[in-house]
């Protein structure tokens, strides 16, 4: 089967790799959905939200079913939300992203893995202001498995990016604990950056926490007036975190690198 897959021209290639986003996005909605409300992602077979009637097999084609639907349930026809859809369909556009950009390589299966378990990740962080372990550290581990694997990649190199990155949102949220007197950094974001570490390498540790920080920041400030919290405002930082480990992995690993030598040479 994969022999096969190799020899499909790039374009039918990123086709199947698109496809294949899809599906993942559309469970990637039922671990968002269920995983806050403590049920299995496995059984049973999802169903509408509202109404609780089992959806059929035509019923759960990504995009498509929503679309010919009209964005209701077949059942109670009360309407579906459509982060639903939008879940499926980025799940779609970035994997097919990463394979244009990245190309047939070992890097790419795992910088698919990456995104696809950052999607969940981010909006579960959006909603709840929780990272889940249960994506972060299987995530770590495998970063690190890959990296003993992939021959494309240095297994020391991983390490000391989950290092550098877990231990300096460790350093941060122990810092910021011990002046302030609260807690300034969860413990999901420091598994998260040690993940992210671990695929991405400790050199691309500066430029994901600089821009994760640079953008949370000014997001911070134009939430800040509905929230009338100042600069107390609170923002979860994950998705940050994970959009710039987006752009890191779409092409930005150059700029990462000539980031960290302005201040280290390479």
């Amino acid at each position: 089967m994969f022999e096969n897959l190799a020899q499909l021209p790039d374009s039918v290639l990123t086709g199947v790799v698109f496809f294949f986003g899809l599906c993942v996005g559309s469970f990637a909605n039922v671990v968002i959905y269920r995983w806050p409300l403590e049920k299995s992602v496995v059984t049973p077979r999802s169903s509408c939200p509202n109404c609780g009637t089992a959806l059929s097999w035509y019923e759960n084609i990504p995009v498509l079913s929503y679309l010919v639907l009209r964005g209701k349930c077949r059942s109670c026809h009360v309407g579906i939300s459509i982060r639903y859809p939008l879940v499926e369909l980025l799940t779609g556009v970035l994997l097919a992203l990463v394979f244009v950009v990245n190309g047939r390589s070992w890097t790419t299966i795992e910088y698919i893995i990456l995104v696809a378990a950052l999607i969940p990740a981010s909006v579960i962080d959006l909603d709840h202001f929780l990272l889940p372990d249960v994506i972060t550290l299987p995530g770590l581990a495998i970063g690190l498995g890959g990296a003993a694997l992939n021959p494309e990649r240095s297994f020391w190199e991983s390490l000391l990016g989950a290092l550098l990155g877990g231990g300096f949102l460790w350093s941060i949220g122990a810092i910021y604990r011990n002046v302030r007197k609260q807690e300034g950094m969860g413990g999901g974001d420091i598994k998260l950056l040690a993940w992210l570490g671990a695929v991405l390498g400790w050199q691309a540790i500066p430029f994901v926490i600089i821009v994760a920080s640079l953008s949370g920041s000014v997001l911070g400030l134009a939430l800040a007036p509905a929230q009338q919290r100042g600069l107390k405002t609170v923002i979860p930082f994950g998705p940050y975190l994970a959009a710039a480990a987006l752009l890191c992995v779409l092409g930005g690993q150059g700029w990462a690198h000539t980031y960290l030598s302005w201040f280290i040479p390479l």
